[in-house]
């Protein structure tokens, strides 16, 4: 995407970015249309699992990768358009192939995009109430997530546990956004 041109392209974007401002309720719910049991797909998943991707804990994973995919395309794509072309197109004249291109000059080139745009994701993945709700529900023990178990616990009055769940996100989120930082500030150094 960050280097063809073609018919329909923003359309395409806008569509892959839509999650990041759609409330996650919406997303929720359209994620739930399409993998209800009177969906095609939902339908197809059941006859192969022999079970309802809905209130699954596979149903969580879907809603967290969907929520935050659009932290990993922007930044994947603002890695990709930032490798300059002239280093691969010299790879390509000295004979390496497409593979070979790819794994020694734009992999490493965009490593450290990604592995930002991966820990931002699953950051942005673990917080996820809304679209989660939607779809896999509140299971304790199967599709139970942090963010739920605040909310419950917040209803049912138990701020010791609310704080202690929050404290807990709090640290880790930290920690990851910590260590998505650390290597924007090793390639600062080098510079």
């Amino acid at each position: 995407m960050s280097r063809r041109s073609f018919a329909g392209k923003s359309i395409v974007e806008t569509v892959l970015m839509l999650p990041l401002v759609l409330p996650p309720t919406v997303v929720g719910f359209l994620l739930l249309v399409l993998l209800g049991r009177n969906s095609w797909i939902g339908a197809a998943v059941e006859w192969l699992f022999n079970k309802p991707v809905i209130f699954s804990w596979g149903a969580a994973v879907i809603a967290a990768i969907v929520v935050s995919f659009p932290l990993v395309y922007q930044s994947m794509r603002v890695g990709f358009e930032s490798i300059d072309a002239e280093l691969e197109d010299s790879a390509r004249s000295a004979g390496a192939g497409e593979w070979q291109v790819f794994r020694w000059i734009t992999f490493p080139l965009v490593r450290r995009a990604a592995l930002s745009a991966y820990i931002l994701a699953f950051a942005r993945g673990l917080g996820e109430f809304g679209a989660t709700w939607m779809v896999a529900g509140n299971i304790p023990g199967v599709t139970q997530t942090l963010p739920i178990a605040i909310y419950i616990a917040v209803g049912n009055g138990d701020s010791r546990l609310a704080w202690a769940w929050t404290g807990f996100m709090i640290l880790f989120s930290w920690l990851l956004l910590a260590a998505s930082g650390i290597g924007r500030k090793s390639e600062q150094k080098r510079k």
